[in-house]
């Protein structure tokens, strides 16, 4: 009588030649869970000097690589700049996407007047970065105009480019849209006899869909997806997509990622009009770099964690600015960004920009009523790893068997051993005690289907201690 319990993959049954016949069999060999690696995907403009084909992702090991596909000083250039800053390991992908129909760049200026009477600075600061031009006695302002303009050019990777007009200095943003309106930028003369006179950059038109980038990278999991454009309609498609792609179907979870660095009370009204489970916003008001840079930052801090369980309370981003000390988040301000789906970002007493507690956007239910259920973004994250391993357990320990009332039991068997050793990782707790909650079933209406109910009490984050001193 055949036996039940052994069958061959490559050994054809009825053999009638005598001899020794042993194939390998692969599927047991593997007990351990499956490694972390996390992928970071960066959408984000580029310019006409760029050599990568828009809607196109690209594999970035460097940042010098990021600027010759995408051109230095853009969107996608600084973002990954910013992401290498902080983890010089990250896994990078980069996808440009099309600007949009009609988009304008945003333009600035600073108007030079007068003739130094003795020699000074004139500083320009974009962004996080401050540029210096020293003026001797008797230059004129055309003449310090056309010395700032050769000092721009030096400094290739600024968001901006100048060209000069008499005294006047005249500044276009690398990328056409409403990105541009956003860059930081102020100007100051200590030179007696010349003054500066700025005019922020204004006017940038048209910022670009990522429905097409989105769509354009639907075969690969990315475990961080940063947005450089976020406003509620961008955010809302990344959204859609990050649950599609983080369904029971197509088993790629991720995270979208955007920063926020306005003033608090719109921050706070964008966050809740928005209240997504698969998002993060971190919150840094007063920010000097650009909010795209500050998302990939935190893309890249996030990314440097392996264990899917462990808060990023405190974690540094480095590379990114200290806001000015009256643009800091008070206690006050911090506890209502965490009620309501903003991840605050605070600075710590080596003046880095550290993450507070980094949470989903997901705020309040359907009915508006206030939701905490998966307050940290680790809830969802520790979930995710959970499916995963069992996904891969199943995968591998049962391709193509008969569903028998062993294998039901088998099932049952190899999903308790996942659950047992995410317990040991300190993922998940209490599996004995729910064990009993652990079933697994044939389907009744869908013959061949096994259906199983798999307890996962997530372990929660050691965020906050109390204590009382009792003086005696």
């Amino acid at each position: 009588m055949a036996s039940k319990n052994v069958s061959f993959d490559s050994i054809p049954s009825g053999i009638l030649k005598p001899g020794q016949y042993i194939e390998y069999n692969l599927k047991l060999a593997k007990r351990s869970l499956p490694a972390v690696a996390r992928s970071i995907l960066l959408i984000g403009q580029m310019t006409e000097d760029g050599t990568a084909t828009p809607e196109l992702p690209v594999r970035i090991y460097s940042d010098l690589e990021a600027g010759v596909y995408f051109g230095q000083g853009s969107v996608a250039h600084r973002m990954a700049i910013a992401a290498l800053t902080a983890n010089k390991y990250a896994e990078l992908t980069v996808i440009a996407p099309e600007d949009g129909q009609g988009a304008v760049a945003a333009t600035g200026k600073v108007v030079l007047a007068g003739t130094a009477t003795s020699p000074g600075l004139i500083t320009l600061a974009v962004g996080d970065e401050t540029l210096e031009l020293a003026v001797a006695s008797g230059d004129t302002a055309a003449e310090a105009a056309a010395a700032l303009v050769a000092l721009l050019a030096d400094s290739p990777d600024l968001p901006l480019g100048a060209a000069v007009n008499g005294a006047e200095v005249d500044f276009t943003a690398k990328v056409k849209g409403t990105l541009g309106n956003t860059i930081p930028l102020s100007a100051e003369s200590t030179v007696p006899g010349i003054t500066a006179t700025l005019t922020p950059l204004a006017n940038g038109l048209v910022d670009p869909s990522i429905e097409a980038s989105l769509t354009a990278v639907r075969g690969k999991r990315y475990h961080f997806i940063v947005s450089c454009v976020n406003s509620d309609t961008a955010l809302g498609k990344l959204s859609d997509h990050l649950n599609l792609m983080s369904g029971p179907i197509e088993k790629k979870p991720g995270f979208g990622i955007a920063a926020r660095i306005g003033a608090i009370a719109d921050e706070l009204d964008f966050s809740a009009d928005l209240n997504k489970p698969r998002l993060h916003l971190p919150y840094l008001r007063g920010a000097l770099n650009l909010s795209w840079e500050v998302a990939a930052a935190e893309a890249a801090v996030w990314a440097s964690e392996p264990d899917p369980a462990r808060p990023l309370n405190g974690l540094p981003l480095a590379g990114i600015a200290a806001p000015a000390i009256a643009d800091r988040l008070s206690r006050e301000e911090q506890e209502d960004c965490l009620k309501g789906g903003l991840t605050p970002l605070e600075v710590n007493v080596s003046e880095e920009v550290c993450i507070v507690r980094a949470i989903s956007n997901y705020n309040k239910n359907g009915d508006g009523i206030k939701d905490l259920v998966i307050l940290d973004v680790t809830k969802l994250t520790t979930m995710d790893y959970v499916r995963e391993a069992t996904v891969a357990r199943i995968a591998l320990r049962f391709p193509r068997q008969k569903l028998s009332a062993g294998k039901k039991k088998s099932v049952r068997t190899e999903l308790l051993d996942v659950l047992e050793q995410c317990e040991a990782l300190e993922l998940i707790e209490n599996v004995a005690a729910n064990k009993d909650a652990l079933i697994v079933e044939p389907d009744e209406q869908n013959a061949g289907q096994l259906n199983a109910t798999i307890p996962t009490d997530v372990i929660e984050g050691l965020h906050v201690f109390a204590g009382r001193m009792d003086l005696l």
